[in-house]
């Protein structure tokens, strides 16, 4: 048994913050175009690796940041 991922189209206006930086890691790498016309099903396991494990560092970054300015006011 699988995960049972979404059928809906992808729609570039109606994006949530998580949605957003994930398009924005599939344009630094080239891949927006091939998103828009087919949609995040099309991408390969090796693509979708590798906008998933930036989306990672970029998340540990933001979080990082946060805690320093957090502790930086108290």
């Amino acid at each position: 048994m699988g995960k049972n991922k979404s059928k809906k189209p992808f729609d570039p206006a109606n994006m949530s913050p998580q949605e957003q930086l994930k398009f924005e890691i599939a344009q630094e790498l080239g891949l927006d175009k091939k998103v828009l016309e087919q949609g995040w099903r099309s991408l390969t396991a090796k693509e979708s690796g590798r906008i998933g494990g930036i989306m990672t560092r970029k998340k540990r970054e933001l979080k990082a940041e946060a805690l320093k300015e957090r502790d930086s006011e108290g």
